[in-house]
């Protein structure tokens, strides 16, 4: 979870609250849970947010959390505000990802997760897509992806196109340059300014309707 500690000192700083959780199979989590699904994951977030009794949030979440974050939106409207995806989008990705996150995180000197736990995880979503999910969420958006990442720029584009067709909400989109996967840890500043424009412009469209 401290590889998120940048964005959350600079939020803490302009004056939100941030609750942070480690996701099951993750860092200081249950290492090796009996349940890796969709379904379980979301579960969880829902957990978080009403045992805090927390007003409708803001949740961010970067790659296999981004995709829980926004299937979390779609299923329970009432509870998020405002939804942040970073290089996180609702496309199956390639059949062979189970195969490649296995041979990364061998090479991982400072194991963060369980391997087995998210081989098992990324399989599922290599098995279909998520795009009627997608379609459902209604929350003002922000989708952010690195210029070297994995999220093609193609999922981006469809997931502006899809939303609008679907529910006449725009999505907001950014690219940060100089940034893979990882873009809380490439660019950090950026993406915190990234996000902070965003809020500022979803703030104002609130006011000004």
């Amino acid at each position: 979870m401290g590889e998120w500690d940048d964005l959350t000192a600079r939020l803490l700083a302009d004056g939100h609250r941030v609750v942070r959780y480690d996701g099951r199979g993750h860092a200081a989590s249950t290492r090796r849970p009996r349940d890796m699904t969709r379904a379980s994951c979301v579960a969880d977030a829902v957990a978080v947010i009403e045992h805090l009794s927390l007003p409708p949030v803001m949740l961010v979440g970067q790659s296999l959390g981004g995709h829980t974050a926004f299937l979390t939106a779609a299923a329970h409207p009432h509870l998020i505000d405002t939804l942040i995806l970073i290089e996180a989008g609702p496309s199956g990705p390639s059949p062979n990802l189970p195969t490649e996150i296995g041979s990364w995180l061998d090479k991982s000197p400072v194991p963060f997760v369980d391997r087995d736990m998210m081989v098992a995880a990324v399989a599922e979503l290599a098995e279909c897509s998520y795009w009627a999910e997608w379609e459902q969420v209604r929350c003002p958006t922000f989708v952010v992806r690195g210029a070297q990442g994995t999220m093609p720029a193609s999922e981006m584009a469809e997931m502006r196109t899809r939303r609008l067709t679907a529910t006449a909400t725009a999505t907001e989109t950014e690219v940060i340059q100089d940034a893979g996967h990882d873009v809380h840890l490439d660019q950090p500043r950026l993406l915190y300014e990234a996000v902070r424009g965003f809020l500022a412009r979803a703030r104002h469209e609130r006011r000004t309707r």
